[in-house]
């Protein structure tokens, strides 16, 4: 069995792809799998460090805005779309000849599974997000099947005919710890803990809207607090600090530009404070934790604020749009859950009662429903 896979752009398009591509590998090992993606983009990197075949193909997503830069980008997106990548990719598929094709959104899935579809290849396609993408949107009538993190996402699409709810795939790799073992791990005492990071994009107001948070907890004393304050913003972030009057304390603070053991993090955490993008909805129901949401209000279609609702009314979330976080907001709302431990727990139970932990094993179950399970075994 040949199958392809279409990911790029963001790590939320990307790391659903692996997850996938690792169940289909752990059950069919003799599976054959290309992934194709843009020759710079970060898929290249993580793909190929996965131990996956990569091709690289030019591709552009279409820009929304209409300023000169944006037409001149889009020109070029519709030049890849309907020649170039259109040439190339079809190449690609005549020389692999895949018996599949997945996508996990983006403009790479609507370029690949576009092609494949016309040319005859079975097709699948995951929307990781509560508010379905333009890739999603255009395979919703051509793709055999659209398989969909949440049923929120079906409210908007015009055809539901090949929906299937499956969750979002996490790789199995990903350690979920006890939450007193992961913060002996990160070497912080007992005590309240609060984790929070504003990703790479538009990090700066989460950062400083943190920083005098962590002079409240420094007065209500015994919290611990683990900040992601991204790798443009150390500068803002201590300059907060010092506007707020408090110091960084080695015992109960971890401060980093990137937090590269996340998981631990996330399992050591009481409360999460973070942006919306998909795959961190999705771990925060895997492990279980209330968290306040700040969407990225310049993500496509808003869809992160569609993705911090799907929490929000579950009571498994508390929401502060980006127009309306500040300072002051911030502290208001975790002094609240810090002081009403009876709703954290609560907040706690329903992210919990979200998770969707079998999502790999039920988009397995849709592909060989497709594709049938002989193909695999061939």
């Amino acid at each position: 069995m040949k199958v392809i896979f279409a990911a790029g752009g963001t790590a939320g398009h990307i790391n659903p792809a692996l997850a996938i591509a690792d169940k289909i590998m752990q059950v069919f090992p003799n599976t054959e799998i290309l992934f194709i993606g843009t020759p710079n983009g970060m898929e290249s990197r993580l793909v190929t460090k996965a131990g996956y075949d990569f091709r690289g193909v030019e591709m552009s997503g279409f820009q929304r805005g209409f300023s000169p830069r944006d037409i001149l980008r889009n020109v070029k997106a519709a030049y890849c779309y309907l020649i170039s990548a259109k040439s190339a990719v079809r190449k690609i598929i005549k020389e692999f000849k895949p018996e599949l094709a997945v996508g996990t959104g983006g403009y790479v899935t609507a370029t690949v599974l576009g092609q494949a579809a016309a040319m005859g290849v079975k097709t699948v396609t995951h929307e990781s997000n509560s508010y379905p993408g333009m890739a999603t949107k255009m395979l919703s009538e051509k793709a055999d099947k659209v398989l969909l993190a949440v049923g929120d996402a079906k409210k908007h699409l015009k055809n539901t005919d090949r929906c299937v709810v499956t969750g979002n795939p996490l790789r199995t790799n990903i350690p979920i710890e006890e939450q007193s073992a992961a913060r002996e791990r990160l070497g912080l005492p007992d005590g309240f803990t609060v984790l929070s990071f504003g990703g790479s994009l538009g990090a700066n107001k989460i950062t400083e809207a943190v920083a005098e948070l962590i002079a409240w907890e420094k007065k209500t004393g015994g919290i611990n607090h683990i900040h992601s304050f991204g790798s443009k913003n150390k500068d803002t972030f201590y300059a907060a600090l010092e506007q707020s009057g408090v110091s960084e304390d080695k015992q109960r603070h971890i401060f980093r530009d990137y937090i590269d053991n996340m998981y631990t993090c996330m399992c050591a955490a009481d409360l999460i404070i973070s942006r919306a993008g998909a795959m961190t909805i999705t771990e925060l129901t895997e492990i279980g934790r209330p968290s306040v949401l700040v969407p990225y209000p310049a993500a496509a279609e808003n869809h992160q604020y569609y993705n911090a609702m799907t929490l929000v009314n579950e009571n498994a979330a508390i929401l502060i749009e980006d127009k309306d976080l500040t300072r002051a907001r911030l502290v208001d709302e975790v002094s609240k859950l810090y002081n009403d431990r009876v709703r954290l727990e609560l907040m706690r139970e329903n992210a919990a009662k979200m998770r969707k932990t079998n999502a790999a094993d039920l988009i397995l179950s849709e592909i060989i429903d497709l594709v049938g399970k002989e193909h695999f075994e061939r």
